[in-house]
């Protein structure tokens, strides 16, 4: 089975999808001549770091002036002894072009499972288009000037709203290791859990898996809120994105889906109040029917078997109580759903439809587990979720 780390060796242990500079991460202006540290908790450990920065949907080159990675400690500092620098085939600077991603060269790091890294980035020069990622749950802060080598977080340093520049963390493990890509939206991206707390399903999956014997399973979450398979609008598309934030990951072993509820909730939304018709103008392409979503699904296991790797498929989770529920598209989810039940076309099935819903009104999602919106969960409800997979799909 190919997705071993017997070719090169290196495993993604953390990875945020990019995403252009849309409403999502519009919270960042353009800014030069700053410092952006941000921290990201691997999911699995390994002795040697190496970091992907992202220009992907840059308008112009974007430079790095300078890079640093090391072990996060409290407050936005840096543990001493851990601070390494970045360079890029062996220089401390680099141009990447518009469009492009950019490996850092490896460092020497031992980095345990769960750990916290922090990474100092500094562009000298103006980005107007920031790649990005539209929900951080961990920290970043944008400092004045360069400030890589800062082993306190300085003065007038200012919270960052969105992940930016920086899409992966990989690591070189001491023994056999395997990827899981989360492939979803605002459900696998986290929204509603505590931020700065670790608290998403693939979080949690993360913890269960580094907790157990045998050889390492890493998470790399590849969720974005509001995103679906067939049409963009929030992050591209699951199927024009998946083979670069899926297929092309190093060590890839397993993917789990969980997308399709968008594409049927926008589908389906209705159009009487001017507020919900005016949210989803962000929200190109036409309606879907029930035979779309399952076409979409059947295209991503066919790419995924392709490469030889395993793909399991997550239930629709119920959205009653929210603005964008329509009768007519909770129809469509439990035809859905009864397909990836039941279809045998996916390697595996995570049941959260059954995990969340209410067992007195099985269109809606339990009390307890929703953040108060009756679609997305809190952290009691992600938890949930993450606990109820079996591991032995990761073998």
């Amino acid at each position: 089975m190919t997705g071993t780390n017997a070719d090169s060796g290196w495993v993604r242990t953390w990875g945020a999808s990019p995403q252009a500079p849309d409403a999502a991460v519009a919270a960042l202006e353009p800014f030069a001549g700053a410092t952006l540290r941000q921290e990201v908790r691997v999911s699995g450990g390994g002795r040697r770091v190496r970091v992907r920065f992202t220009n992907e949907y840059g308008t112009g080159p974007l430079a790095i002036g300078a890079a640093r990675v090391g072990l996060a400690a409290s407050g936005g500092a840096i543990q001493p002894g851990s601070d390494r620098v970045l360079t890029f085939a062996g220089r401390s600077t680099a141009d990447v072009p518009a469009g492009a991603p950019i490996l850092s060269d490896p460092v020497d790091l031992p980095v345990a499972a769960l750990a916290r890294l922090s990474i100092s980035l500094y562009v000298p020069g103006p980005v107007a288009s920031c790649t990005g990622h539209g929900r951080p749950v961990e920290a970043g802060w944008m400092i004045p000037g360069d400030a890589v080598a800062a082993p306190e977080l300085p003065a007038g340093a200012r919270g960052l709203l969105v992940r930016a520049l920086i899409s992966a963390v990989e690591v070189l493990p001491d023994g056999p290791a395997r990827v899981v890509v989360t492939l979803g939206d605002s459900l696998v991206d986290g929204f509603g859990s505590a931020p700065d707390a670790d608290r998403s399903w693939p979080d949690r999956l993360a913890e269960r898996l580094a907790g157990r014997d045998g050889p390492a399973v890493h998470v790399s979450n590849q969720g974005i809120s509001g995103n679906r398979i067939l049409n963009g609008g929030h992050g591209d598309a699951a199927l024009a994105r998946f083979d670069r934030d899926v297929l092309a990951t190093p060590g890839l072993g397993y993917v789990v889906v969980a997308e399709g509820i968008n594409d049927i909730a926008i589908s389906y939304a209705p159009r009487d109040d001017p507020f919900l018709a005016e949210f989803l103008t962000m929200f190109p392409g036409g309606p879907v029917t029930a035979d779309d979503v399952i076409a979409g699904h059947r295209q991503l296991i066919a790419r995924a078997h392709d490469r030889g790797v395993r793909i399991y498929a997550a239930t629709m989770t119920p959205a009653e109580g929210m603005e964008i529920y329509t009768a007519a598209g909770e129809s469509v989810r439990r035809t859905v759903n009864a397909w990836i039940r039941t279809g045998g076309a996916f390697d595996g099935v995570l049941d959260f439809d059954a995990v969340w819903r209410d067992p007195d009104h099985p269109s809606r999602i339990r009390d307890g587990f929703h953040m108060g919106d009756h679609g997305h969960g809190n952290d009691a409800g992600y938890r949930a979720l993450a606990d109820s997979i079996d591991l032995s799909l990761f073998t």
